[in-house]
């Protein structure tokens, strides 16, 4: 398939109580054109997950074997198990020109850019870090400690936000799934995306020159 049929990788992350997962969920909802990356995880399932939808379920033997093939886009452990994107689910979907997306952290938005610089990288906020707070305290769920954790880790984060292509404030769910929409859709014009396509009009002006 050319590169102006298949799907945009696109990799959503942003600070805990940005809203991401709110967003990802409208986003999918709202087109058909996209598919949103399952991960592989060793850890057991819980009650409700299914397979291949919730994650790919791999023993860790399965999951390092993995690891040794190069099968995974990204990888990282925590508490003892891991949790990677498969790189085969992932270009198949971008194969059948879904724009696959996939939600995760800065690190392995980094891992993903630094091997497919191709990659259209997307981090979320609220329009201030005061807002962020009080989107934390107000889900009533975590104690002043950990809410205090989360903000140390955000300021950590915050370092690594240039290295994003685009910044999106979600001050509103709706305006802020739409300008997410347009910017993978607007990737599918650059000129990173359209490399064949660019290289046919070459090749084809130099056989018309060849003929004049």
């Amino acid at each position: 398939m050319s590169d102006a049929g298949r799907g945009i990788l696109t990799v959503v992350s942003g600070f805990a109580g940005s809203g991401k997962g709110t967003v990802m969920k409208k986003l999918i909802e709202g087109h058909d054109n996209y598919a949103l990356s399952v991960s592989a995880t060793s850890r057991k399932p819980r009650p409700g997950e299914e397979e291949g939808i919730s994650y790919f379920f791999k023993t860790r033997e399965e999951f390092e074997e993995m690891i040794r093939q190069d099968a995974l886009l990204e990888y990282a452990e925590y508490v003892e198990n891991y949790y990677g994107t498969p790189k085969d689910f992932v270009f198949s979907k971008m194969d059948e020109g879904k724009d696959v997306v996939l939600e995760i952290e800065l690190q392995g938005a980094m891992q993903i850019k630094k091997k497919y610089p191709d990659t259209l990288l997307i981090f979320l906020t609220p329009p201030s870090a005061d807002e962020l707070y009080k989107r934390l305290k107000g889900r009533g769920t975590e104690t002043d400690e950990v809410i205090a954790k989360r903000m140390k880790r955000a300021s950590e984060e915050a370092l690594c936000i240039k290295d994003y292509d685009y910044l999106i404030i979600n001050d509103n769910i709706d305006d802020c799934t739409r300008r997410v929409h347009e910017a993978i859709q607007t990737a599918h014009h650059t000129v990173r995306h359209e490399a064949e396509l660019i290289e046919r009009i070459k090749t084809e002006l130099k056989e018309i020159g060849g003929n004049k």
